[in-house]
This record gives C-alpha cells, sequence and structure tokens, in this order.
C-alpha cells in the first residue's frame, strides 16, 4: 500500500500545482468587494457568456441590472437565473437589437423614460467569425454589433450617464485588436474579398479608439469609460470558428484550452473590476487586459485615426455632431 502513496502524493501535488497556474494565467477573481446598492446598470449581451456572469456578480452587489438582449426568451430565462441566484429581485429583461439602428434607438428610447439614472454601462455583446453576414442597415455584421451598435447605444445615453455621475462605461474588446486595422476606405467590406477574422480584429480596434475618443470627450463630466479584454472563454462567441467542434483541436489543443480558456465566472471578473472598484474612480481611457491596465496596440492610441473614426461612425448611424464641442482646444472634425 505504500508504494502507491508516493506516486499518488506526487500526482495530486501535479494537478494541484496545475489548477494554481491555471488560475493563475486566467486571472483571479475581482479585488474589490465594494457594492452598488441602487445604482442601475445595463449589460448587453446578457442572456449569456460573460454578459450574464456580468450581470449576475452586479446584481449580487446590489444593482439594479437591465439585462438588454435580442432573444427576449433567453433574456428572461437569464433575468430570472440571476434573480433566483442572487435574490435581488431588481433584475430586468429589455429587448435589444445592435444589429438595428432602429432597436437600438427605441431602448434608449425607453431606458430614458423608464430610468432617471443609468450609472454603468457595460457594452458586452459581440459576434465573432461570423460569415459575411450584414446588419438590418447594411453594415458588416461584426463592425455593425461590435462597434456600431455600443457607439450609438453610448451616445443615445449620455445624458442619462452624466446626469449620474460619477458614473463608467466599460467597453468589452479583445486582444485581437492588435491584429486590426481600421480600412477607411472600406469599413464594411464591400470592396475586399471579405476576411472574417480581420473584420472582427477591426471592430475590436475600433472599440479600443472609440474609448480614447470618448474619454477625450466626457472629460470633466464624471463620467469614465475604459475598454477590456475579459480573456478567451468558453462561451457560444467562438461558435462560427469551428475550433470546437473539431476532433483534432479538441485533442492536440484541448491542455492548451485548459490552461488559458477561463470559465464565463472567471471571464466576466474584469469587467465587474472596472464596474465596481474604487480605486478605479476617475481612471478613464484606459486599456486593461484582464484586471491589469496595459498598454494597446499603436494604432488604438492614435487621436487622429480615433477622431475620423468618431466622425464616420457619427455619419454611419445619422448622430448629430455638435459643432461647438471641441477636444483640447481643437475643432472635432465634422
Amino acid at each position: 500500500m505504500n508504494r502507491y502513496l508516493l506516486p499518488l502524493s506526487v500526482l495530486g501535488t501535479a494537478v494541484g500545482g496545475a489548477v494554481l497556474l491555471r488560475d493563475y494565467v486566467a486571472g483571479g477573481a475581482c479585488p474589490s468587494k465594494a457594492t452598488i446598492l441602487g445604482k442601475t446598470v445595463i449589460v448587453t449581451g446578457a442572456n449569456t457568456g460573460i454578459g450574464k456572469q456580468t450581470a449576475m456578480e452586479l446584481a449580487r452587489r446590489g444593482g439594479n441590472v437591465i439585462l438588454a438582449c435580442r432573444d427576449m426568451e433567453k433574456c428572461e430565462a437569464a433575468a430570472k437565473d440571476i434573480r433566483g441566484e442572487t435574490l435581488n429581485h431588481r433584475v430586468r429583461a429589455r429587448h435589444l437589437d445592435l444589429a438595428s439602428l432602429k432597436s437600438i434607438r427605441e431602448f434608449a428610447a425607453k431606458i430614458t423614460e423608464e430610468e432617471k439614472q443609468v450609472h454603468v454601462l457595460v457594452n458586452n455583446a459581440a459576434v465573432m467569425r461570423c460569415p459575411h453576414w450584414t446588419t438590418e442597415d447594411g453594415f458588416e455584421m461584426q463592425f455593425g454589433v461590435n462597434y456600431l451598435g455600443h457607439f450609438l447605444l453610448t451616445n443615445l445615453l449620455l445624458d442619462r450617464l452624466k446626469a449620474s455621475a460619477p458614473s463608467r462605461i466599460i467597453n468589452l474588446s479583445s486582444l485581437a485588436h492588435i491584429a486590426g486595422h481600421v480600412d477607411f476606405d472600406d469599413l464594411n467590406w464591400e470592396k475586399r474579398k471579405y476576411d472574417t477574422r480581420a473584420a472582427y480584429c477591426q471592430s475590436k480596434l475600433a472599440i479600443i479608439l472609440f474609448t480614447k475618443e470618448l474619454s477625450r470627450r466626457l472629460q470633466g463630466t464624471g463620467v469614465t469609460v475604459n475598454a477590456v479584454h475579459p480573456g478567451v472563454a468558453r462561451t457560444k462567441l467562438g461558435r462560427h470558428t469551428g475550433m470546437h467542434s473539431s476532433a483534432f483541436s479538441s485533442f492536440t489543443l484541448g491542455p492548451v484550452f485548459w490552461l488559458l480558456v477561463k470559465s464565463p465566472e472567471l471571464a466576466a471578473q474584469p469587467s465587474t473590476y472596472l464596474a465596481v472598484a474604487e480605486e478605479l474612480e476617475g481612471v478613464s481611457g484606459k486599456y486593461f487586459d484582464g484586471l491589469k491596465e496595459k498598454a494597446p496596440a499603436p494604432e488604438a492610441e492614435d487621436e487622429e485615426t480615433a477622431q475620423r473614426l468618431w466622425a464616420e461612425s457619427a455619419r454611419l448611424v445619422g448622430l448629430e455632431v455638435p459643432r461647438a464641442s471641441s477636444v483640447r482646444g481643437q475643432p472635432l472634425p465634422k
């Protein structure tokens, strides 16, 4: 019997060490214990994955949480789950289709009518590497949903966010932004052969550029905005990549996935941290990789690109750009 003790002990140590290494690589839990009692929070794409777990975390901390989703049946089910799990009954489902400018405007109008304040907006919803689909308004799906939809939604809710200051906007981006490039001559892939990976990377780069420009425009308002890469999570987001359905990938990359891929619960920790941490009060225009602030790709820091993207985005979604506004004393692009 004794001869088995050492091998079992070694195996137990190895397994325990692997679990600890996995937790370290994937990032830990939100270090802040702050609560948000009575504060109104909106989380897009909150019926599943990171969005649902972020809503769950913020509900646990006392928030008045609004789940903004396209599929209302799933959204209502998620809201029911969160209410049951957290015993917080201030969790509601609202319809929002980020592939429709009409739906976004209707959602924003309803929030403005129903809510006197909005303290936290988590722009979480996304599609990843889908076929060459277009939104209701003709935008390439990933650029339209991941970026343009949230661009319009955020701008339409800015008055409520400013009235609720100090308030926060959290934009979910991705490490994939480093491979992205904003092609102003063909933002919607109408001239080039469609590359779903490149389109995804462009959308995530656009989110950081939007974050940087919005932060500059919000200086002095008490509203902060930051972007975050939550990590790679086991969610339905990657369903179009084929990675998880490949037996070869599952066999050969399984150990790597186990080490690097987060659970949705763990992947929700960075968004939760940015939403509640007292030490982040006033921090704005930054990019976080998990729980740590990091410098994004050089193109994501380019102010001229950010301002040009803002102007073009405003034109595409029909958002008026105030002519009298300025950033650091410089007129904004018309």
